[in-house]
């Protein structure tokens, strides 16, 4: 979880932007902070550079198919696809915290 599920519904609710801009711009704001991310672990020899390849050609694939698919389905489709997501993860979030407290 991170801070599209605040920013997107942000910019979409209150701010009044197209489902794929506040995307778009959280794919922004998500690639800056991966650069700042990627060179203090690399720095602190956190990153695993096994099979490395196969995770980056992975995601460049399938971020290049969901950037064309969210252009291409309408903006309300998108929001309630959205929306559905954050609330299965609230109920995974849910789920996992009661587990943690009961045991």
């Amino acid at each position: 979880m991170g801070g599209g599920t605040l920013l997107i519904p942000l910019l979409t609710i209150f701010l009044g932007f197209e489902q794929q801009l506040s995307q778009g711009i959280n794919l922004l704001t998500f690639l800056v902070m991966a650069v700042f991310s990627l060179m203090i672990h690399s720095r602190n020899g956190l990153i695993a550079t096994k099979n490395i390849f196969w995770i980056i050609l992975g995601g460049v694939i399938f971020a290049i198919g969901g950037s064309l698919l969210a252009t291409v389905i309408p903006s309300g489709i998108l929001r309630r696809c959205f929306g559905a997501f954050l609330s299965l993860l609230a109920i995974g979030e849910f789920i996992k915290a009661f587990k943690k407290k009961k045991a």
